[in-house]
C-alpha cells in the first residue's frame, strides 16, 4: 500500500486534469477508458481487473449546471474499512435527467461527491459515481457550473472486490431512468 495508493491517486488526478484540459469531450472520454483500463490491468491498487466495459460516448448525457442551495442534510455511512464517513449536502444539481444531491465529505480534506444510481440492468445496482474531488475525479465548469458527464460514470471500488468499503448512492441521487453510459457491468450488489 502506502506508496502504490499515492502513485494510484496521482495517476487519477493527472488523468482528469487531462480530461479538463482536452477542448474534445469525446477524446477525454477515450483518453479516460485507455488509462483505466491500463491501471486496472497493471497497478498493484486497482480494484478489480481490467479492461472495463465502458459505452461508447453520447453527448447527450453532458451537461454543465449551476449548484443550487438546497436544505442541509447529514449523510452517515458506517463502513467496515473507514468507520464512520460523514457526508453533508451543499446543494442540489438540476440536471437534464433528473436532480442529483451535490455532497462534501466533512472528513479531513474534504471532496465533493455526486453518485448517481439509475435503472439500467447493465450498471452497478447500487449507484456509480460521477464526481469524486477526494480521489480526482472532476470533469471541471466555469462561472460556478460544473461539468457533468455521464459517460464518465465509474463502479465505486467495492462493486470490484468486496475488500474495499464505498458510500453508495443516497435516496436524492437516484435517477428514474437508464443511464447506459459510462462503466457498465460493474459489478451486482448483494441480492441482485
Amino acid at each position: 500500500m502506502g506508496l502504490d495508493l499515492l502513485d494510484w491517486r496521482r495517476r487519477v488526478a493527472d488523468l482528469y486534469a487531462a480530461i479538463r484540459a482536452e477542448p474534445d469531450p469525446a477524446r477525454g472520454h477515450a483518453l479516460w477508458r485507455r488509462t483505466r483500463d491500463e491501471l486496472f490491468a497493471t497497478h498493484p491498487e486497482s480494484p478489480g481487473p481490467g479492461p472495463i466495459p465502458v459505452a461508447p460516448y453520447d453527448p447527450a448525457w453532458r451537461a454543465e449546471v449551476a449548484l443550487e442551495p438546497a436544505a442541509t442534510a447529514e449523510l452517515r455511512v458506517e463502513t467496515g474499512t473507514d468507520g464512520t464517513v460523514v457526508f453533508d449536502r451543499i446543494g442540489v444539481l438540476r440536471t437534464p435527467w433528473g436532480p442529483l444531491d451535490a455532497w462534501w465529505l466533512r472528513q479531513y480534506g474534504g471532496g465533493l461527491w455526486v453518485p448517481v444510481k439509475d435503472t439500467s440492468p447493465r450498471t452497478y445496482g447500487a449507484g456509480r459515481y460521477l464526481l469524486d474531488t477526494v480521489k480526482g475525479a472532476d470533469l471541471g465548469g466555469t462561472a460556478g457550473r460544473l461539468v457533468l458527464d455521464l459517460n464518465f460514470l465509474y463502479a465505486p471500488s467495492c462493486a470490484h472486490d468486496p475488500a474495499w468499503a464505498c458510500p453508495l448512492a443516497p435516496p436524492g441521487n437516484v435517477l428514474d431512468l437508464p443511464v447506459e453510459a459510462g462503466e457498465l457491468d460493474g459489478g451486482a450488489p448483494p441480492g441482485r
